[in-house]
């Protein structure tokens, strides 16, 4: 599911216009943190992975056991201390810290799962690295350089276009079983539209053919 919207709304709007799933687990940034909204998701049966916040006030109720080897250091079950967002969310939570080492950086996860894996919590949570590599792959390969229309529908439309090319060439990449990355296989569509050859036969040709074999029809301008 895709929603555009103009950079005035807050990304934390969208989640009022979702239907959750129950049994099914959302992963999302700190930019969606909302007690209140949560706790709706988590009172329909669906799961939640996010970040917390800096200045997370907490109630620690029990700790889990963890193996620190692993890069997690603790698994707690707590409660919020704020009487504000407890007004929100007045149920328990489960904190989880983990320290990545490649990165060197500490996070700090919340959830209402408590049935998973600590470990299993933040793998969930790197999953959602894809979203930002999608939305990245966006910016870079479906740059829209000019607008043919400034209206909202002329926007959205072209918007929506980008978002549905990204998608049929995953697809196509996913069921042909290539290798190539997505921008390549972008770069040769884009210069074989109009010709008439099946699109597996133009994506398995080499990127350059015969590259040292001097052309027949090529000037020669030093010897």
């Amino acid at each position: 599911m895709v929603i555009v919207t103009g950079g005035q709304v807050h990304e934390v709007n969208i989640l009022d216009q979702l239907i959750w799933e129950a049994g099914a687990i959302y992963l999302m940034d700190r930019g969606y943190l909302d007690f209140r909204r949560l706790y709706r998701m988590h009172q329909s049966g669906a799961f939640f992975v996010t970040r917390a916040k800096k200045r997370f006030d907490c109630r620690r109720l029990y700790s889990h056991s963890i193996d620190k080897q692993t890069g997690l250091q603790c698994d707690q079950i707590v409660v919020l201390n704020n009487p504000v967002p407890k007004r929100g969310y007045p149920e328990r939570l489960r904190r989880v810290r983990y320290y990545d080492a490649a990165s060197r950086k500490r996070f700090v996860f919340l959830t209402n799962n408590f049935l998973l894996p600590a470990l299993t919590i933040t793998e969930l949570y790197r999953c959602r690295w894809q979203v930002e590599l999608f939305f990245r792959w966006i910016k870079q390969h479906l740059r829209i350089k000019a607008f043919y229309g400034t209206s909202q529908n002329a926007v959205r439309t072209q918007i929506w276009i980008a978002i549905a090319v990204y998608v049929l060439v995953a697809i196509v990449k996913k069921r042909l079983n290539l290798e190539r990355s997505l921008h390549s296989i972008l770069q040769i569509l884009s210069v074989s539209l109009f010709e008439k050859m099946p699109i597996l036969e133009a994506l398995s040709q080499p990127v350059c053919e015969n590259m040292n074999d001097p052309s027949p029809n090529q000037l020669i301008l030093f010897k």
